[in-house]
């Protein structure tokens, strides 16, 4: 479906967005997603307390951005999260994001978070940003708005780096100039490392 001008004119993007709206639609856009599926189940609820969980946690990272396309009244239309070159939390940060997404998402949630994470650590070029997260309202996917947003994340000086478990994301990021690193087997998925090295 071909983006509405009127619609993209009337849309701006937000450099700070709450990370407990960026939660609440990034928890709706990645309802059938692999990785957060494999991680939290099928309800929704359970995806909102992980994301609210870990965007906690994301938000006290140095450097971290978070980044919204919005409508005019403010509302999210679309959102991604960026972690800088070498962020990782403290040793405390880490901790207290254990202890909430253990006591909020339960011991699975918690385990198979720790599997992907050591699964697709050491995987980005150095120097490059990772690219977490990024999201669209499900009411609008297909009409521009992940696009716009990724084309405004991808001005970022510098590599990008991600991992997906949705093999349907590999082309659509091609598509943007990002180049696969490799694959990594984890239970029922597959992830796939991709970078995009400016030239």
């Amino acid at each position: 479906m071909s983006e509405d001008p009127a619609a993209a004119a009337s849309r701006r993007i937000d450099t700070d967005p709450d990370p407990a709206d960026c939660a609440d639609l990034l928890a709706a856009a990645f309802a059938r997603e692999p990785a957060v599926s494999w991680i939290c189940g099928g309800a929704h609820a359970a995806r909102s307390r992980w994301f609210h969980a870990t965007l906690h946690t994301h938000a006290g990272l140095a450097g971290a951005r978070r980044t919204a396309l919005v409508d005019t009244d403010g509302r999210l239309l679309a959102a991604a999260v960026l972690t800088p070159p070498g962020g990782t939390p403290s040793a405390g940060a880490r901790a207290l994001w254990a202890a909430r997404t253990l006591l909020s998402s339960g011991p699975r949630a918690l385990g198979r978070t720790l599997r992907y994470l050591d699964a697709t650590e050491g995987g980005a070029p150095a120097g490059a940003w990772t690219l977490e997260f990024i999201g669209v309202r499900p009411d609008l996917t297909g009409r521009g708005a992940g696009r716009t947003l990724l084309d405004h994340v991808l001005t970022t000086p510098g590599a990008v780096h991600l991992t997906t478990a949705d093999p349907a994301n590999v082309p659509l990021y091609r598509h943007f100039d990002f180049t696969t690193l490799g694959e990594t087997p984890l239970g029922p998925l597959t992830i796939t490392s991709m970078a995009r090295v400016p030239s």
